[in-house]
């Protein structure tokens, strides 16, 4: 017995050096930190990297902007002045269906307008079922008699009246503007495949979706369609998005199956956790792991001259433990001070060197936070995207 008491600690032992070689990975992306923290003028001298041929653009979210306090067509018309290329803007069903039969696309008519007369292209965002912005779910009341059950892959012989609705949607959406010269592209869903955050874990089936892009494609043969998708930047959020798509992958994976854009929502640092103004943020972007699926989404694009790849979403707002961004005054959010807009975007625009493509676009992510800063004292969050447009 004696003799095997040895071989048991160094047993232990080995397993010990095994578990803590694993975890060196995840504590490595893993910070603590006060949420709050002290303004500086870091956006000032933080370099500029230049964007190629890549097209510089922002997202206009209007619920956003209202729950901000925000004027939606001043915000919209301060954000339009300055001298990006690219818009994105939402086509969101519960607005455009509030009751059976109707349809009201004023709220985007006047957004496409406004688009158009300040020479910007636009990509509509679709939907149907999921679109950009909190809450991320926006089918009318009237369209399911109950909710979607949690848990369900929603497949389309389960859910022929959700489906019929939505392409029946997006093909009113798509024949409004498929004439309209500044549309360049249509998203359709978002993060399409992928559960509803944490939130609702019921998840649209490639074939609902499949379904979706038809519709567009019947609508518009001429434009490309992009997809979009979170692309984890810890390992932590990979493995947990992993086992939930694991069936069928996640968005990312299906938007190369059905798309002609795969759109990346880079999010490099978020919080996970937090109490008494203290939180945990992972933060793993510049990992191997996570720069292997970057490469392989540049390969897929590379092989087909009409495929492309773009930031769809890069973070230029802060993402901690509460639904919306906080707007401490004084101080900035650790998730994302406004040095990290910079950052957040250089990092991408040096994916760009040396790959078999480049990103066509880079949309910034938060304009309408950037204007409520703004309004509360703080403007360094627009001033840093102007030094962005102005010196790449």
């Amino acid at each position: 017995m004696r003799a095997d008491r040895p071989e048991s600690g160094r047993g232990r032992n080995a397993a010990w050096a095994v578990a803590a070689a694993a975890a060196l990975p995840v504590v490595a992306e893993v910070r603590v930190a006060r949420t709050e923290q002290p303004l500086t003028e870091q956006w000032r001298r933080a370099p500029v990297r230049k964007r190629g041929s890549t097209r510089l653009g922002i997202s206009f979210r209007p619920r956003q902007a209202e729950a901000m306090g925000l004027d939606l067509r001043e915000s919209l018309d301060r954000l339009l002045e300055h001298p990006f290329e690219v818009i994105r803007l939402g086509a969101y069903w519960n607005r455009l269906e509030p009751e059976p039969g109707a349809f009201r696309p004023e709220e985007l008519d006047w957004q496409v307008d406004a688009a158009e007369r300040a020479g910007k292209q636009v990509i509509i965002s679709v939907g149907a079922v999921k679109n950009f912005g909190y809450p991320e779910y926006f089918v009318p009341d009237h369209v399911l008699d109950s909710p979607l059950r949690e848990g369900a892959l929603v497949v389309p012989d389960a859910q022929g009246p959700l489906l019929a609705g939505a392409t029946a949607v997006i093909n009113r959406v798509v024949e409004r503007y498929r004439d309209r010269g500044s549309v360049i592209a249509w998203q359709v869903e978002h993060e399409a495949v992928d559960p509803l955050g944490m939130e609702h874990s019921w998840r649209l089936a490639t074939a609902f979706v499949r379904r979706e892009v038809e519709t567009v494609r019947i609508a518009d043969p001429t434009r490309p369609v992009m997809l979009n998708g979170f692309l984890p930047t810890s390992l932590p959020v990979g493995a947990q998005q992993w086992w939930r798509t694991r069936d069928q992958g996640d968005s990312l994976a299906v938007a190369q199956l059905l798309a002609d854009i795969v759109g990346i929502d880079f999010y490099p640092r978020h919080a996970v956790a937090g109490t008494r103004g203290r939180a945990v943020y992972l933060a793993g972007s510049r990992s191997p792991w996570q720069q292997r699926v970057r490469r392989s989404l540049f390969e897929w694009a590379s092989l087909e001259r009409s495929r492309a790849v773009m930031v769809s979403e890069g973070q230029a707002e802060p993402w901690e433990t509460i639904t919306d961004p906080p707007n401490p005054f004084a101080a900035a959010a650790y998730s994302c001070r406004p040095e990290h807009l910079i950052e957040n975007y250089n990092q991408c625009m040096s994916w760009n060197d040396g790959a078999p493509t480049r990103l066509s676009a880079y949309l910034f992510w938060g304009a309408e936070y950037w204007l409520a800063r703004e309004r509360d004292g703080d403007p360094r969050y627009l001033a840093a995207f102007s030094r962005v447009l102005a010196e790449s």
